[in-house]
């Protein structure tokens, strides 16, 4: 089988691909007679090979509720997987309370769910 190589992140791949299966780039212009008489075809691809593998997905909501209310014990912080921190949150009291404020706002501007 002949490959080349994509240019954008080096990965070889089949010498007809259009878009490149590691990072999702075009390679080359479509060459077909429907993409010739109407130029506005535009591939969009935002897929990542394993994008969210071995991350963990958390809800928005559920966070905000435990940051609110528990934020100064770190229970958000422990939902998330980030323990080290919620000791921190504990010791702390929630950094003072200025570390719960930033986290508010910080869950609220998150999509829903969000990973990490």
């Amino acid at each position: 089988m002949e490959t080349k190589f994509c240019e954008f992140c080096g990965n070889k791949v089949a010498i007809d691909a259009v878009i490149c299966p590691k990072c999702g780039k075009q390679l080359e212009e479509l060459k077909t007679e429907e993409y010739k008489s109407n130029p506005q075809v535009v591939i969009n691809n935002n897929n990542t090979v394993g994008g969210n593998v071995g991350r963990k997905e958390c809800d928005k909501w559920i966070a905000f509720l435990l940051c609110f209310f528990l934020g100064w014990l770190g229970v958000h912080k422990f939902y998330e997987g980030k323990a080290g921190l919620g000791v921190l949150y504990i010791f702390t009291l929630g950094l003072f309370g200025i570390g719960i404020l930033v986290d508010i706002i910080t869950i609220l501007c998150k999509p829903n769910p969000y990973y990490v």
